[in-house]
């Protein structure tokens, strides 16, 4: 696991701070409980760090999706250039604190990453499918950081993809400090399976650019594989592509295991393939077999400890 701090971002009505437009919050008891004992959040409110008061008239997006106007909602105020000079400052200023994510609130007309409304010009019925300014601008700023919301945080696919994400790039930058060819040949060893798991067409190519690596020029490597390891995490894991691994990893013990726990093994696999277990129970128990068998490969493998387990993550896809 991670030894530095894993700093991310958030909207900080999810921390219970009093910041929303009508005085409330939006506290989330498992960000600041559960997943806030690992990281060390950053809380930015965008209307309230661009100038305005609490409460305030409430905001709503208006006009063209793509580039849409904060406008006041019965006042008609616009806040776009307002909302977007603060905006370029805070990114700024983000740039330089390394987040390793960031946890926007849902349906936010300045911070909600997906599905918000916008409304047209003319008063007639809203469509969901903006983004919020302040959300817009970071994603843009920041391509490949992992970002999430809190209404799809309660999906646990999309939960434990994204703590998966940000504990990899946390681990990658940690390597990633005065690295050399052979400290990339072995982080990707560690990370095999974990990227097979999102990625098969990734895994594939990581594992290209890894072989031809002392090739490039240093710089441009790592650079290359930053981008290529969050693009393949940022891709959901399915049953499909966690059997492919479990089976991946069962074949490390073709001639070691007895029948019966092979046999064992494979049925646990197939019921979690077929949606009567959750991944925790195959994963436990070939974790259990590589200590037992000492298989040095697989005891190396993030993926069979990717995240804490007190977050229970695998317990639930």
């Amino acid at each position: 696991m991670t030894q530095q701090p894993i700093t991310l971002g958030i909207s900080s009505c999810l921390l219970g701070n009093p910041v929303r437009y009508d005085g409330g919050h939006q506290r989330d008891p498992y960000l600041i409980h559960t997943l806030g004992q690992y990281v060390h959040y950053i809380p930015v409110c965008p209307e309230v760090e661009c100038g305005m008061p609490v409460p305030r008239e409430s905001l709503r997006l208006v006009g063209n999706p793509e580039y849409p106007r904060l406008i006041t909602r019965k006042s008609g105020e616009d806040h776009t250039e307002q909302m977007q000079s603060w905006a370029d400052k805070r990114l700024q200023e983000l740039e330089k604190k390394t987040l390793c994510g960031f946890i926007f609130k849902s349906k936010s007309p300045s911070s909600g990453m997906e599905r918000v409304k916008v409304y047209s010009e003319k008063g007639g019925a809203a469509t969901k499918n903006g983004v919020g300014i302040f959300a817009r601008a970071f994603m843009k700023r920041f391509p490949l950081i992992p970002v999430e919301e809190d209404g799809r945080l309660h999906d646990p696919v999309l939960r434990e993809n994204f703590i998966i994400r940000i504990f990899a790039l946390t681990r990658w930058r940690e390597a990633r400090i005065n690295m050399k060819m052979g400290d990339l040949v072995n982080f990707h060893t560690d990370n095999k399976l974990l990227i097979l798991g999102h990625s098969p067409e990734h895994y594939r190519e990581m594992g290209r650019l890894v072989a031809k690596g002392r090739e490039m020029e240093s710089n441009q490597l790592f650079a290359d594989y930053e981008m290529l390891l969050l693009e393949a995490l940022g891709r959901k894991s399915t049953r499909k592509k966690n059997t492919n691994v479990l089976q991946h990893m069962l074949g490390y013990f073709k001639r070691i295991l007895p029948a019966e726990e092979r046999q064992e093994m494979l049925d646990l696999i197939t019921r979690y393939h077929d949606g009567q277990l959750p991944l925790i129970v195959p994963v436990t128990l070939l974790a259990h077999h590589v200590r037992k068998y000492d298989v040095s490969y697989l005891a190396r493998q993030s993926y069979l400890n990717p995240h804490p387990a007190e977050l229970a993550l695998r317990n639930h896809v």
